[in-house]
């Protein structure tokens, strides 16, 4: 048997080895050729060494020294080549490996998947989400619908108010007058009885006449507020 068969366990044929396993053991036989390697190394460097000290002196143990300089150098390529085969089949295996983990959880995956749909009908799922949208729509309707007041406050005439509320008003300043005390009352200003005169008053007539006014307008806004 091989040191290949020796290192990979020596498997039957009926039982072959599982990726783990082989893996495994791929990178175990690196590790011994990486050793070996740098064993057949130090001998090369060794040999050159030895070529080196006896030179001239002694030729044919310098020559010999680097005979086996060869034979190391040779060995040498022979590891970096199979160091290079396994480390091709290491990562092969390892994709394939990793490729099986893959498929194997995209099936389960997909087993659980159908399992999940099985109960359900794509027809089904569209008019649950059609109802869905209309009772949406009736909901909001039924929102905008109470949301209105009911009755009142749309069609109301806002001048129609104005003009109530100055009726109102007009109204309670008629029954401060009548109700006001006869203090209160000669303090209001008298109600003039005369044509006013236009044009043919003069300027300081019409000032006299202006300021009368004004101080009227204050004594009946003094009551009012009073």
């Amino acid at each position: 048997m091989s040191w290949i068969s020796k290192a990979f366990g020596g498997k039957k044929k009926d039982e072959p080895m599982t990726p783990q396993d082989a893996i495994q053991q791929l990178r175990a036989t690196e590790e011994m050729l990486n050793k070996k390697s740098d064993f057949l190394e130090k001998k090369v460097e060794q040999e050159l060494t030895n070529a080196k000290r006896h030179g001239t002196k002694n030729k044919r143990l310098a020559i010999a020294a680097l005979k086996r300089k060869k034979r190391f150098e040779k060995q040498l390529l022979q590891i970096d080549g199979t160091l290079s085969t396994l480390e091709f089949q290491r990562e092969a295996l390892e994709n394939a490996n990793t490729n099986t983990e893959v498929l194997k959880i995209m099936s389960v995956a997909s087993k659980s998947l159908k399992a999940a749909h099985q109960n359900l009908d794509v027809d089904e799922v569209h008019n649950i989400m059609d109802d869905l949208a209309e009772q949406q729509e009736i909901s909001e309707e039924i929102s905008t619908a109470i949301s209105n007041p009911i009755g009142f406050g749309n069609d109301v005439d806002e001048t129609e108010l104005e003009r109530e509320l100055e009726e109102l008003e007009q109204e309670e300043l008629a029954n401060k007058l009548i109700n006001a005390t006869p203090a209160a009352r000669d303090r209001l200003p008298s109600i003039p009885t005369e044509e006013p005169v236009t044009a043919s008053v003069s300027r300081p007539a019409r000032r006299r006449q202006a300021d009368h006014d004004d101080e009227d307008m204050k004594h009946l806004a003094q009551w009012a507020v009073g």
